[in-house]
């Protein structure tokens, strides 16, 4: 379990293609130090499980299902992506509950800046709408935001970032265009569940 709260940047810097699968090795200097084989981390959001790792960088299997569903399949060599070492129990939750679960690809729609804020946004799969509420959570990217704005019949969501987190996260670098791995509020799905299975008693 992850909590959208990126520690680090990292570097692609191998990334070998198969017919269904990729190996991905990604650098950022002492970020591994304490990471062992087997050790999930959040790669733009994705959870994935360290096959191999030094203190500067770690390598990761990457299956069909994930390059399908994430942006993992779009990274190239030099890539920028954002890092977070899955929780520890005595550990803040300074975002909120993110499994590293990506539901879905978001595209950016359109960037608007202020004198120091910038809005972000994205076009959204609309069977995902009934899991966000304005002020609600959501993670883009492995970076857990709130939701400033919902517009459901244009499927588009709407986050404000500060200049800290542009410094901190590859949200940066974002372009009209690119996408990035959504995860909802898993949360939500459980109350969806629930309900469901009430209605069906």
């Amino acid at each position: 379990m992850f909590t959208g709260i990126v520690q680090a940047q990292g570097q692609v810097t191998k990334y070998e293609a198969g017919s269904d699968s990729a190996q991905i090795t990604i650098n950022a200097p002492g970020f591994f130090a304490d990471v062992k084989t087997g050790d999930s981390i959040a790669v733009n959001g994705c959870c994935l499980t360290a096959v191999e790792n030094s203190t500067d960088q770690f390598t990761v299997d990457v299956m069909k299902q994930t390059l399908a569903v994430t942006n993992i399949g779009q990274l190239k060599v030099g890539a920028q992506v954002n890092l977070e070492k899955a929780m520890l129990v005595t550990d803040r939750l300074g975002g909120h509950i993110v499994q590293g679960h990506v539901d879905a690809l978001a595209k950016l729609n359109a960037i608007n800046q202020g004198s120091d804020w910038y809005e972000l946004v994205f076009q959204v799969p609309t069977n995902y709408l009934k899991y966000m509420q304005a002020q609600g959570s959501i993670t883009l990217n492995g970076v857990s935001l709130t939701i400033a704005k919902l517009d459901d019949g244009k499927g588009e969501v709407s986050v404000w970032l500060i200049p800290e987190t542009l410094k901190r996260t590859n949200l940066s670098s974002l372009q009209v265009g690119d996408q990035v791995n959504l995860e909802v509020d898993v949360l939500a799905k459980y109350v969806e569940r629930i309900m469901k299975a009430g209605q069906d008693e």
